[in-house]
């Protein structure tokens, strides 16, 4: 693609990075057979190639974001498909990440949603504060429709994503050492949604590593910078960034740490790409590309070990749920699979298993039509291979996907931390599976286009 930026636009790192971008583009188009906005609503505008289209105009033109512009960048779920699609290989993250911040800085929002998004950003990254939203939106779920009849649509859609009760406060502890010799030492992030809505995911990851010899450290500082980040709201982001690539830095200067694992794949993303966050800050450049390079998902870091099956274990029928944020934003795809499956899970694709779930952050919030729509989609798909329980990677699709099925709903991690001798997963007390492990013959793994998945190297991809 041709730009035509001055000289002193691309004085700005900023741009120079979104010019970069832009002229990789060669306008194929194949991005929008695999864009979830599309391909709801056929609007070139609501493609990676329409918004490109829309970015490239706003950046050269220097003008301040209009509101034809804010829509439709809006309603970009960041899902990356169009990522994985792109022949030519356009870094569509960074450039919409980009424009999400130059929307923040030059274009004023109406009241409401701007009061909103603001309580979004100042109470989603904190434990505490999020813990009081829910309780108190536990109270105004009945008046979720008196929201959404008055036009309130995303406070409708919080109210109805909240849950119906809170797990126990859960102690905070920041050390947990291995059963058995120690063969390695990881730090983990907690997150700041999972600690709220669902620690059992967390504690499944630090028995099941603690099990295997692993001594986990608990060394983050809060919010990843992932919600603010996706919000335009750049420096709230990078300041995060920072605190998170002090607390790592002083724990791999100290005893050392061979991964900072992930469970929530929205953040691991983040995390991954701390080092092009912050690429201009002299101070944090080179120690944000070391927190990078070791942050692994925890199904990487998994792939590393050698797990020991604890006990028999009921060979339930898994619909696995690509988060788009780990199969596209990490380009990890086949080892969760291949996890559940050497342990005797039979493991299923579904269909259009591409296209997100309409979570994305805080999407399922502000834009609750499409996340809506998505939803029903993705939950359709999945009820056709008639899985026992259904397994993903990321705290925000669970949420999504739960909302809309009786199927439950567990972390990938889960599920291996109660395969190799830990605890069921809280979702399946009580639910009676398909089969006993082993029962199946060999049909461990079934894809839509009947061929097994072949190993795949464990690490950074």
């Amino acid at each position: 693609m041709q730009t035509s930026f001055t000289l002193a636009q691309l004085a700005n790192p900023d741009i120079a990075e979104a010019e970069r971008i832009l002229r990789t583009c060669v306008h194929c188009g194949f991005c929008t057979a695999t864009c979830p906005t599309y391909v709801l609503l056929g609007d070139e505008l609501d493609s990676p190639r329409g918004r490109i289209y829309l970015i490239k105009d706003m950046l050269e033109s220097g003008r301040d974001a209009t509101p034809d512009v804010v829509k439709h960048i809006d309603r970009c779920l960041s899902c990356l498909a169009c990522m994985t699609t792109c022949p030519s290989g356009v870094h569509y993250m960074h450039l919409v990440d980009h424009a999400r911040a130059h929307i923040e800085t030059t274009y004023r929002r109406p009241p409401v949603e701007r009061l909103f998004r603001s309580l979004l950003a100042q109470v989603l990254p904190h434990n505490g504060r999020l813990r009081f939203a829910l309780a108190a939106a536990r109270m105004g779920k009945p008046f979720a429709g008196l929201f959404a009849a008055l036009g309130l649509g995303p406070i409708a859609a919080m109210l109805r994503l909240a849950p119906e009760r809170l797990p126990a406060r859960s102690e905070r502890q920041r050390g947990f050492q291995p059963l058995g010799p120690r063969k390695g030492r990881v730090a983990l992030l907690t997150g700041c949604v999972s600690p709220v809505i669902d620690p059992s995911i967390n504690a499944a990851a630090i028995r099941l590593l603690t099990r295997h010899g692993i001594e986990v450290v608990v060394a983050d500082e809060g919010c990843c910078g992932a919600l603010v980040h996706h919000l335009g709201r750049a420096s709230e982001a990078r300041a995060a960034a920072r605190r998170q690539t002090d607390a790592w830095t002083s724990e791999i200067e100290g005893k050392g740490l061979d991964a900072i694992v992930v469970t929530a794949s929205g953040c691991g993303t983040t995390l991954k790409d701390y080092g092009f966050m912050l690429r201009t800050d002299k101070a944090y450049a080179e120690k944000a590309g070391r927190v990078s390079r070791l942050a692994l998902d925890i199904t990487e870091y998994l792939g590393r070990l050698p797990l020991s099956p604890g006990r028999e274990h009921q060979g339930a029928v898994v619909a696995y749920h690509a988060a788009c944020s780990l199969q596209h934003g990490q380009k990890i795809s086949r080892a969760p699979k291949e996890l559940l499956s050497n342990l005797g899970f039979v493991v299923k694709d579904i269909a259009e298993g591409h296209l997100c779930c309409g979570s994305a952050g805080t999407y399922n919030i502000l834009q609750p039509e499409l996340a809506g729509r998505l939803r029903e989609r993705k939950v359709a798909n999945i009820e056709k291979v008639k899985p026992d329980v259904i397994a993903a990677g990321n705290i925000g699709c669970i949420t999504q996907i739960a909302a809309g099925t009786a199927i439950p709903v567990v972390h990938t991690v889960e599920l291996i931390d109660w395969a190799t001798g830990g605890r069921k997963p809280e979702a399946l007390a009580g639910k009676r599976l398909a089969a006993l492990a082993g029962s199946r013959g060999d049909e461990r793994v079934e894809v839509l286009n009947g061929n097994k998945s072949e190993p795949q190297p464990i690490g950074r991809h």
